[in-house]
């Protein structure tokens, strides 16, 4: 027979949810434990069990009551699993200082918790020194978008951090810091052309600044500074309308990013980024403003959740002048990561008092493994040498080149890239006239 002691420390190493498990007293009083012992059990009909010791009080009262609620636990709610597991002194009253609402049965449901469950006991069987109780759910609340708490080897924490295997960089800056530095068109071809051969998509064209309509002649000069003798299946554009949209993927630009602020009226801005993308969201990316700004992360966390739902293909949240910090960005993290999937997560790095590698690790950590940066920090962001260097000290792939990069980046610290990379020859481009799309464009592919 097996030793007791050996038992329980084997369970220990298993890992469970936390939960506090409510019910009522013949009086009606509220009475609540924590209680890792939960499984779901049946779909249809929803029902859940809970095997609870002979000897608890909290056994019994459910037994006369013939319900129960399961109160799923988050990660910042370890006093809360503390206080309802008996571990604080001098605790009179276990639901004092929660907010707590009842549905169907009248047990208590912590308002905070990742989720509810309000049951109706079915079943009791045998289970050894333990009851095991079965429960039809009368009605559920999954009300926080957050981590579990976790409860392992007699301990309480929350999932460890994984970093990933791979991780993905795209320029945003280099094109349009060496544009203003005044370098001549074939020398910028030249660095895009050097970048996506070194794996780094590259933003080759930003159309937010021109005008749009049949005199749009910015628009048009834009469109004829992109860089030839480039895939532009792999490069990216900045737009800021639907024409624009239009003229950039009729180009053949593989991907179109459009910005939304969502200070003031986060649904009419978001409403209008989804115009203009629509149907093509899927070669679409969208730079939410600001994001860290603890006061929007509600409107973030929304916004993530519809441009997910739309299939749209890649949603980047830029450390804005390098004001977030490190715990700004694991919050607002912890919490979209997951909520994003499948949408492809980015965060662009700033570099403001070199703590940018600091929130990439950060954002590695939270689950993000797609990064805008800049070669040589041109516009302020993090160096995307630099990144390489940090992925490779941490065992993640990337499939940007290091050495190649490094030596780009050396040449773009002198005054000028003329003469360093060599001219490229410019190639020619499907000629656009001002409110003209080609049959590849979004209204096509819509």
């Amino acid at each position: 027979m097996v030793d007791p002691q050996v038992f329980r420390d084997v369970l220990a190493q298993w890992p469970s949810g936390v939960t506090v498990v409510t019910t009522l007293a013949a009086d009606g009083s509220r009475i609540g434990m924590t209680a890792s012992s939960f499984s779901s059990v049946s779909a249809t009909p929803a029902l859940v069990s809970i095997c609870l010791d002979r000897k608890l009080y909290t056994h019994d009262q459910i037994a006369q009551a013939g319900c129960f609620g399961i109160n799923v636990l988050a990660k910042d709610q370890i006093e809360v699993g503390r206080r309802f597991a008996g571990m604080v002194k001098d605790c009179p009253d276990r639901f004092a200082g929660e907010e707590w609402s009842t549905a169907e049965t009248g047990v208590a449901l912590l308002d905070s918790a990742l989720g509810w469950l309000d049951c109706r006991v079915v079943h009791q069987y045998d289970g050894g020194d333990h009851t095991i109780f079965v429960g039809e759910v009368l009605a559920a609340n999954a009300a926080r978008r957050s981590a579990p708490l976790l409860y392992h080897a007699r301990g309480w924490g929350q999932f460890a951090d994984v970093l990933p295997e791979v991780a993905t960089l795209a320029d945003g800056g280099a094109v349009q810091a060496l544009r203003e530095r005044g370098e001549d068109p074939a020398s910028i071809a030249a660095v895009v052309a050097a970048l996506a051969d070194a794996g780094i998509r590259v933003r080759v064209l930003d159309l937010t600044d021109a005008g749009s309509g049949p005199d749009a002649q910015d628009t048009q000069a834009a469109l004829a500074a992109v860089p030839g003798d480039v895939d532009l299946a792999t490069t990216t554009a900045r737009v800021g309308d639907r024409l624009q949209a239009e003229q950039a993927l009729g180009l053949g630009i593989g991907t179109v990013e459009v910005v939304a602020d969502l200070g003031t009226d986060p649904d009419a801005a978001l409403a209008r980024a989804l115009a203009t993308i629509e149907g093509v969201e899927d070669r679409a990316a969208v730079t939410l403003l600001d994001p860290f700004d603890p006061a929007r992360a509600e409107s973030v966390i929304a916004a993530v959740v519809a441009l997910a739902d739309r299939g749209v293909r890649e949603v980047c949240l830029p450390d804005t002048d390098g004001r977030a910090t490190a715990l700004e960005v694991r919050a607002l993290l912890s919490e979209v990561t997951r909520l994003a999937r499948p949408t492809s997560l980015r965060m662009a790095l700033h570099d403001r008092d070199r703590l940018g590698l600091v929130k990439a690790l950060t954002a590695l950590k939270s689950g993000v493994t797609h990064f805008d940066t800049t070669l040589g920090g041109l516009d302020g962001a993090v160096a995307s040498e630099d990144l390489v260097r940090l992925l490779e000290t941490l065992d993640v792939t990337t499939p940007a080149d290091p050495h190649t990069l490094s030596g780009l980046a050396q040449q773009l610290r002198g005054e000028s890239t003329s003469g360093l990379l060599g001219p490229e020859p410019v190639a020619d481009r499907p000629e656009l006239a001002p409110g003209t799309s080609t049959p590849d464009t979004v209204g096509a592919a819509g």
